[in-house]
């Protein structure tokens, strides 16, 4: 591609980008293309000589397009959000511009000192602990499996890094933490039978008291219990783990502990909701997503750590040819991760802080929460649907139940109402389940989300039910 041509389909694609931002309620949220549709559109092997960029842009847009589920819909109440503003989108594009591999201070002074500086503002906005000390991740995932790394390492005093691990190791969570801890537990060689998984109270938080019997047993069992992972926020429900509760249970038996902030961490944003972070002075370490609800796009994970020093020896490797002479007075995020290269993700967040400034991201979050209350506050009201999990940031579970239906029925019911909410194509809803009941999710987190889709999503929700329910009068 030459200059002029670069030149016309980068004005080209921002101009087409912008307007995506204006237009992107006109599309269906979700994708109606059938498994293989889109792959049975496109050539088997790859083109022998270069096409035209004209060609490749209209194909985008014939092809691609129609198999992409919309994000930044304002319909948008599926899973958890995965934002991208505008200066976010300008961020990333200077960053791949730039093209800059960040592996080390060397390779990009700049991109190891923004990334060292915003993350203390974001520490600073979120309320926590002064010495804590910050990393981009690209996902809570992997940020999760670094902390069960070092815990490990913690645990055995380093040895596990040239022996393997010798000893079961024990690590605890909640029933209703996410799946990657699991995953972490395989991939860090714990093994999924250490894994153990306590009990919840009513409103699916981890119950300390429960935790605490569990390392007990342990004990008197001859096994090591290493980490605790509580979580701010489950995926289910963004239940609320007592971190002050379990932090002194921690510290009393000299255990890791992990805190799980991926989405509702931002909510500590706002200085009303900064008690979800209470007793952050016992974590070790604390993983929360600006990618998911600070309006940073995908992938963007906020990593903290009490001392670096564990983090650093348990990852660092130091061959002889990424020495520099000044390793020993910067970070070189390299040995704070998995990954030996990293991408420029620095750049987007400090766009994204600059151009909302902090209040503007608060009356964004506390926009969202008003607008989650007040969607419980129509259930709550509402004789056929009711709520299955407190509301603690901007997440409302409930489902449709008149009282009568046997519970396999019931869930049933509440698959097909919230398969046909779904058709619509002008929301997008997901599910999950608690205590055995299937339950609907609609959070309230994507950007453009205002009063106009909540109360949209609310009359589809009310129609849906009342013709599902009539097709059969027994309900």
């Amino acid at each position: 591609m030459d200059k002029a041509t670069f030149r016309k389909y980068g004005h080209e694609l921002v101009d087409w980008i912008a307007d995506y931002f204006d237009k992107v309620e006109q599309y269906p949220v979700k994708s109606s293309v059938k498994p293989g549709e889109i792959k049975s559109r496109l050539p088997t092997s790859p083109p022998d000589k270069g096409e035209d960029m004209e060609i490749i842009w209209k194909d985008f847009q014939k092809l691609i397009l129609p198999g992409i589920t919309h994000w930044q819909h304002p319909g948008w109440f599926a899973y958890f959000p995965a934002n991208n503003s505008p200066a976010s989108v300008l961020g990333e594009l200077l960053a791949a511009g730039l093209g800059a591999q960040c592996m080390v201070w060397a390779t990009s002074p700049a991109a190891e000192e923004l990334e060292e500086v915003v993350l203390d503002w974001l520490r600073q906005m979120l309320g926590l602990p002064k010495g804590l000390k910050g990393v981009i991740q690209d996902t809570a995932s992997t940020a999760t499996l670094v902390a069960l790394l070092t815990a490990r390492e913690a645990a055995t005093n380093f040895t596990s890094n040239d022996k393997g691990l010798q000893e079961n190791l024990k690590i605890y969570s909640s029933r209703e933490t996410h799946s990657s801890i699991e995953k972490g537990v395989k991939i860090a060689g714990y093994g999924r039978e250490n894994l153990r998984y306590i009990a919840t109270d009513e409103d699916y938080a981890l119950r300390p008291d429960k935790l605490e019997e569990a390392i007990q047993e342990d004990l008197e069992r001859g096994e090591k219990p290493a980490c605790v992972v509580a979580t701010i926020g489950t995926t289910s429900s963004t239940a609320i783990d007592p971190l002050p509760e379990i932090g002194e249970i921690c510290d009393r038996y000299d255990l890791w502990l992990h805190v799980d902030a991926a989405f509702a961490g931002t909510a500590a944003l706002l200085e009303e909701k900064r008690d979800l972070l209470a007793g952050a002075e016992y974590l070790d370490s604390f993983v929360f997503n600006p990618h998911k609800w600070m309006l940073t796009n995908f992938d963007c994970s906020a990593y903290f750590v009490r001392d670096p020093e564990l983090l650093i020896r348990t990852l660092a490797i130091n061959p002889e040819y990424l020495k520099t002479a000044r390793d020993d007075e910067v970070n070189n995020y390299r040995d704070w991760g998995i990954q030996l290269g990293r991408r420029f993700r620095a750049l987007k967040l400090w766009f994204v802080i600059r151009d909302y400034g902090v209040e503007g991201l608060k009356d964004i979050i506390r926009r969202h929460i008003k607008l989650a209350e007040e969607f419980a506050g129509w259930i709550r009201e509402d004789k056929e649907l009711e709520l299955l999990a407190p509301v603690s940031t901007s997440l409302v579970c409930f489902r449709w139940n008149n009282g009568s239906t046997p519970p396999e029925e019931l869930n049933k019911i509440n698959k097909k109402i919230l398969d046909s909410i779904n058709q619509s194509g002008e929301v997008f809803l997901t599910h999950t389940k608690l205590d055995g009941k299937y339950t609907i999710r609609l959070v309230v987190g994507q950007r453009t989300t205002g009063k106009k889709q909540v109360e949209r999503a609310w009359q589809i929700i009310k129609q849906v039910v009342a013709e599902v329910t009539d097709q059969d009068q027994n309900y």
